[in-house]
């Protein structure tokens, strides 16, 4: 998509957005205050002892702008401020009395018009929603905040994740790889087959999702009585570093294991070192090599395997 694309893509959903949450009435939120009155008297109320210039730096106000809103509320009467203990040039803001009824109302009518916006959607029109706020959050940020293994969480397949895992498969090996389009047919023969003779006894798909969106899978397919097979082990660039690889291939040995199968094994090939050494971590042992060009390049494909018990 062009820049300029983009750019009006961008300008549209703000117009759609400021029309939706009605910031653009005199008052915001049925309140007196203008929508930058309203947020200060919003953040000063959540912590108050703030300075003039912390604010102005945290709200990326200019402090001539910000000093001219700040000395409006302070005549009506919202807004006090103190010198500091330890630096008396320095004004602590707060809020006075009517100031907190007035922070109260704010935040009750912000949380109720919130909640009924969200309350048509439904808990998986929610979910989806708070999950692309959070990566335009994180994509727009400056300094995003860095995600930990304990944002991840691992689910079962539904409807769409096939395609999913064929298409991330295509991209990621192409763009990293060098792959052609074999390697994505591949993928979606290996997909449709799980599908089509799904075994949930023995048989089974994790998708793992960040902030809402899907960043890695992993299958266990039944091979037969004794033997089952991992597959398709998937990790997105922006989830890497999580420990996700290890731990979805734990879940993979734990539910062989308890599934009854004698032996998991699984294909990689030798260039692929970071899930080789997963693999390699887990107790899996390389039991046979072959060169092949299957994705349109030279490649060592790798047969391991990790014996499972009685």
């Amino acid at each position: 998509m062009p820049a300029r694309e983009h750019t009006d893509a961008v300008r549209r959903f703000n117009r759609f957005y400021t029309r939706r949450i009605d910031v653009l009435r005199e008052g915001y939120l049925g309140s007196p205050f203008s929508l930058a009155e309203a947020r200060l008297v919003y953040d000063i109320g959540a912590a108050e002892g703030l300075t003039a210039t912390a604010l102005g730096r945290d709200l990326g106000i200019d402090l001539g702008y910000l000093s001219r809103l700040l000395r409006g509320l302070k005549r009506r009467g919202v807004v006090q401020s103190r010198p500091a203990p330890r630096d008396a040039r320095q004004a602590l803001l707060s809020l006075t009395a009517k100031g907190r009824r007035s922070w109260a109302a704010l935040d009750a009518r912000s949380r109720s018009n919130t909640s009924a916006m969200l309350a048509p959607l439904g808990p998986k029109g929610r979910d989806q929603l708070i999950g692309a706020l959070r990566v335009a959050e994180n994509l727009l940020n400056e300094n995003p905040p860095q995600a930990s293994a304990a944002d991840v969480r691992l689910r079962g397949h539904r409807p769409g994740d096939m395609g999913w895992v064929t298409h991330r498969h295509g991209v990621r090996y192409f763009e990293e790889y060098g792959w052609d389009e074999r390697f994505e047919a591949l993928v979606a023969r290996i997909t449709s087959d799980f599908v089509k003779n799904f075994d949930p006894a023995r048989e089974r798909c994790w998708i793992a999702e960040l902030d809402g969106e899907a960043v890695g899978s992993v299958f266990v397919v039944k091979q037969n009585r004794s033997e089952a097979k991992l597959r398709l082990l998937l990790i997105e660039p922006r989830a890497r570093g999580l420990g996700l690889g290890k731990r979805l291939v734990r879940e993979c040995i734990d539910f062989a294991r308890a599934a009854g199968y004698r032996r998991l094994g699984l294909w990689t090939q030798s260039n692929l070192a970071a899930a080789r050494h997963i693999y390699r971590q887990a107790g899996f042992e390389l039991v046979k090599t072959e060169r092949h060009r299957e994705f349109g390049v030279p490649l060592s494909g790798e047969y391991w395997a990790l014996p499972l018990g009685g």
